[in-house]
């Protein structure tokens, strides 16, 4: 995939086994994959290279993904506050979808329920939805 087409994703997760085997998927595929292991890491890399999509974990250290939502989507800058952000955790209550919904999350997986080539399906989906 050409440096110009080649979408970027930030994998916030601070469980490495699951960033690797979704970034190793992802690159694979020919995105640049960038893996933040807490919010607050995560939030500094989408100030210094806005991505093209956003895979969050909700429970991480320093900043949960409850949090790093909050943040993109209350951002002044539209570009950030409009990014596409897929949630991907283990946590699935019905309150915990609500909140990620109601923060206006593009979609929500759980971890258990999903291979990396269904989250890629998943990717793809939203990035087309973007795109059009």
């Amino acid at each position: 995939m050409a440096k110009s087409t080649q979408k970027n994703v930030i994998v916030m997760e601070d469980d490495v086994a699951m960033a690797e085997i979704v970034s190793h998927k992802l690159g694979a595929s020919g995105f640049d994959v960038r893996h933040a292991q807490d919010g607050k890491e995560g939030v500094r890399m989408v100030g210094e290279k806005l991505p093209d999509l956003i895979l969050l974990d909700l429970m991480m250290p320093e900043m949960d993904g409850f949090q790093v939502l909050e943040s993109i989507r209350g951002s002044t800058d539209k570009k950030i506050a409009d990014l596409p952000v897929i949630v991907l955790s283990n946590l699935w209550s019905n309150s915990d979808i609500l909140r990620v919904k109601n923060l206006r999350a593009d979609d929500y997986l759980v971890k258990a329920y999903f291979t990396p080539d269904e989250i890629l399906g998943k990717i793809l989906a939203v990035l087309a939805k973007y795109n059009n």
